[in-house]
Order: structure tokens, then sequence, then C-alpha cells
């Protein structure tokens, strides 16, 4: 009975052992594979050629507060958005979330808070069904079809972000939107250890976004991309 235990014992530390090795492994490609695509705003400006040669911002998604106010992270990760539109980076804002209830809009508020800074409506592009950071760039790569872009999200999740870009073939720097400290962070970076390794697998079998849909065109107006799709087409 001793040795049944013990082997049972040896087999489940062993198999501790391989997951703890692989999401070290995971976490250690994504983090120094990522480094020297993650910029400062002053990076951006002391590179001219940077400046327009960006297909579109990408803005991600994160958790809206009831009555349409978006939480310290979103608006932080706006207000960086906004910032580099207006500096003339790119000429276009696409805000990817999570829109799947109407009685919740990640992407709507965050068009909302971009226009009252004075972006012009039309450069604002949504994306309805960014219910991840897998769906949203899945969904950057095959659906908006972009080359080249700038990625705004806090420094924790930018790693992930670019390693997804990059297994999706997009030339993606990323740029943190840390304009505060924020509550609850040492919950959120041990959760992003854990999705790390989860997208570091999605990135090699690469299956389709939870939603999928027909093409966007980033050369026609954002004005397009106001109403959710998946809500017409019932799926």
């Amino acid at each position: 009975m001793q040795k049944i235990l013990k082997r049972v014992i040896c087999v489940i530390g062993s198999a501790a052992a391989a997951v703890l090795l692989f999401f070290l492994i995971a976490n250690c490609i994504l983090l120094i594979g990522t480094g020297k695509r993650v910029l400062t705003l002053g990076e951006l400006s002391d590179i001219e050629e940077y400046k327009g040669s960006f297909d579109v911002i990408v803005v991600l998604g994160a958790g809206v507060r009831p009555g349409g106010v978006p939480s310290d992270m979103l608006r932080d990760r706006l207000e960086v958005g906004n910032e580099l539109y207006f500096a003339g980076y790119a000429d276009k804002i696409l805000m990817s979330g999570d829109h799947m209830s109407p009685d919740y809009d990640e992407v709507g508020v965050m068009k909302r808070y971009a226009i009252e800074a004075g972006v012009p409506t039309d450069a604002i592009y949504l994306d309805h069904a960014g219910l991840s950071t897998y769906d949203s760039l899945w969904r950057l790569a095959n659906i908006f079809e972009a080359k080249k872009v700038l990625i705004v999200t806090q420094s924790y999740h930018l790693p992930r972000a670019l390693y997804l870009a990059r297994a999706f073939g997009i030339n993606a720097y990323g740029l943190s939107a840390d304009l505060r400290p924020y509550r609850s962070q040492t919950y959120r970076d041990i959760r992003e250890i854990l999705a790390r390794g989860k997208d570091f697998v999605l990135a090699i079998t690469k299956p389709s976004a939870t939603y999928v849909g027909t093409k966007i065109s980033l050369n026609e107006s954002g004005e397009n991309t106001n109403e959710n799709p998946f809500w017409k087409e019932g799926t």
C-alpha cells in the first residue's frame, strides 16, 4: 500500500512540476519575445518614421460600470489611444471589446469617450466581438486584415497581446496605458500568468474566434461598424 501511495504521489508531483515548467517556459517566451515591441510615447516621438505608418490604433476593451462609465483601466486605455490618434500615428482607432449583450456594450462606451475627446466618428471602428484578447487579435488579422498596428492596454497585458499579434502575422507595437495604480493588480498579475500559458497554446493551434462574421474594410467609414452584425445574423 505504501509503495502504491508513493507512486501516486510521485506521479502527481511529476505532473505538477511539468505544468509549472510549461507555464514558466510560456511566460518567458512571451515576455522575452515581445519586450522590444513595448514602447513609450517618448520613444515613439523620437522615431519620426512611426508617424502615420500604422494602419490603425487598437484599444483593447475592459470593464464598463453601470450607466456606461468606463472603468479606470479602460479610461486610461482610451486616453492613450486618443493621444496617439491626435499625435498622428494613425488616422483610425479600432475599439475591440465585448458587446454580445444589449445590456453590456464596451465598444459603444469606448466610441462615445473618443468622440467626446474630439476623434471624428467615422475614424472610429468597432469590433463588437472582442470577447477575449485572443478573439480581438484573431479578428484584427482575419476580419479587419490589419498589417501594422499600435496596441493600447496596460503593461501586464501587452506581452500576450503582442505575442498573439505576431502569431497572426501582424507587425504590432504596444503602448502601455498605466496612468495610475490599479486595485486588485496582484490578482490580475497572477491570472495573467495562466492566461499567457493558454494563449501560448492558442497561438500555435489558431482556432477561429468565438464569432467570425464577414470581413470589414478599414478603408471604409468607421460608421459602418456601429451596429453589431451578429445580432442581425442571429449567430
